[in-house]
């Protein structure tokens, strides 16, 4: 069961979610999975070492020799030196302080002040993580035992040129914002617009989903209350949102929760990925059947981000609101961008939202699902089993059943199984 210290400390039974230090029963169940940790445009080869947190761990991305990417603890072993200002040389990482020397496997190589023919450094075992590179991120593996399989999600799964992975620095826990992904209903309104004039301002709610001859954004606004279905998968949870689009059409749109902490959304997904209890990176993949644009995708970005990955609309400014915006254009007078939108909503609950004073609706019916399942899941990882989703089989990496779609279909149509008409990668396409 989970531990009574945590649940009887937490404001709700929810937040031992929350907690994902090292022996929490949170960061217990994310250190099964493997996690991002930088962008891979972080670390360029002959670059300099990264210090990052995760998971609340200190630790230090660099790349050896050879191109390949390590992760060790952050200060070094003997006197607690900070490694990201070592020197990459001889296989590894070397402290400039005494020049202990580390290889990506934390084992202490060289101790240059020790005795000639002294084998302490055996005894020195620096921390260690395992790495891999896919779809422009490092991904990190801080559980026990053999890293388990990274799935073949269909956002990381495309050519490089089709592939755009980011990433922005949120003021709050890593839950509250994965949740706004998978609340279907919020689109209606915080995301919706009264004016389309300018479809510069926002091309993904101003373009129509397939079969539609009408924006999302008309959409959504059109049926502001959606029918919503959820069900258990072996990956999470898939989420459908039906609204009316017409007499004789359905707007649907499936989405997905991830374990443990990931989303997949039409033409996207990624993960929600703690710094420590309070902070979080949100590292999200654009993927496209053709060729994107990705240099003019970098410059957009800077309109709305400083380099080093945080919104220029933050808690500080008030997010910059325009309340003349809010008369005429837009509900919330938060600018064209999405992810301003969504940086308010999970921030401006408090870094830790406080779940004792929720009032859960119809609405949330797939956060209510979802957190039913990763409770569950810490029960399983607590009795010594792995947790769902932990792929361990290389022959069952394929996600092709991991489908997320908008599109208008007839009322004729199942929309329950109309996800399986769209079981192959290639047929997502960038809005």
């Amino acid at each position: 069961m989970i531990e009574e210290a945590f649940v009887t400390q937490a404001q709700s039974p929810y937040d031992v979610l929350t907690r994902t230090g090292p022996g929490t029963p949170g960061g217990d169940l994310l250190r099964r999975y493997w996690q991002p940790a930088a962008l891979a445009e972080e670390l360029p080869v002959g670059g300099a070492p990264v210090p990052i947190k995760l998971l609340g761990e200190e630790l230090v991305l660099f790349r050896d020799e050879l191109g390949q990417p390590g992760l060790i603890g952050l200060h070094c072993a003997h006197r607690g030196a900070d490694l990201s200002y070592g020197r990459l040389e001889d296989g590894g990482l070397r402290c400039i302080y005494h020049g202990w020397l580390y290889d990506m496997n934390g084992r202490c190589l060289e101790q240059p002040g020790e005795p000639a023919g002294s084998t302490f450094h055996e005894r020195i075992h620096q921390t260690a993580y395992p790495c891999l590179e896919r779809a422009g991120i490092v991904f990190a593996y801080l559980g026990p035992g053999d890293p388990p399989q990274l799935p073949d999600y269909y956002f990381i799964s495309g050519p490089e040129e089709c592939t755009f992975a980011h990433k922005y620095f949120h003021d709050c826990n890593y839950l509250q914002s994965n949740e706004g992904n998978i609340d279907p209903s919020h689109l209606s309104y915080l995301h919706h617009f009264m004016k389309e004039d300018d479809t510069r301002l926002a091309p993904s709610a101003f373009s129509a989903p397939e079969g539609a001859g009408i924006s999302s954004n008309t959409l959504f606004g059109r049926d502001q209350s959606p029918r919503l279905e959820v069900e258990e998968t072996d990956y999470g949870v898939r989420i459908f949102s039906v609204r009316t689009a017409s007499p004789s059409e359905t707007y649907l749109r499936v989405t997905n929760f991830i374990y443990p902490n990931g989303f997949g959304i039409p033409t996207q997904g990624g993960w929600h990925v703690p710094i420590d209890d309070t902070h979080h990176w949100k590292f999200q993949i654009y993927r496209g059947s053709s060729p994107l644009d990705l240099p003019r995708m970098k410059r957009d970005m800077l309109q709305t981000m400083t380099p080093d990955y945080h919104h220029l609309r933050s808690r500080a400014n008030r997010y910059l609101q325009n309340r003349d915006e809010m008369k005429v254009r837009s509900i919330a007078g938060l600018g064209p961008v999405f992810q301003n939108h969504d940086n308010w909503a999970t921030e401006s609950p408090g870094s830790m939202q406080n779940r004792s004073q929720e009032h859960v609706a119809y609405t949330d019916r797939a956060i209510i699902k979802a957190r039913e399942v990763l409770l569950r899941a810490i029960r399983q990882v607590q009795a010594g089993n792995d947790p769902p989703h932990v792929i361990r089989n290389p022959e069952q990496k394929r996600m092709s059943h991991l489908v997320s779609l908008q599109e208008v279909i007839p009322n004729s149509a199942d929309w329950r199984d109309h996800w399986k008409t769209h079981m192959v990668p290639d047929t997502f396409v960038l809005a």
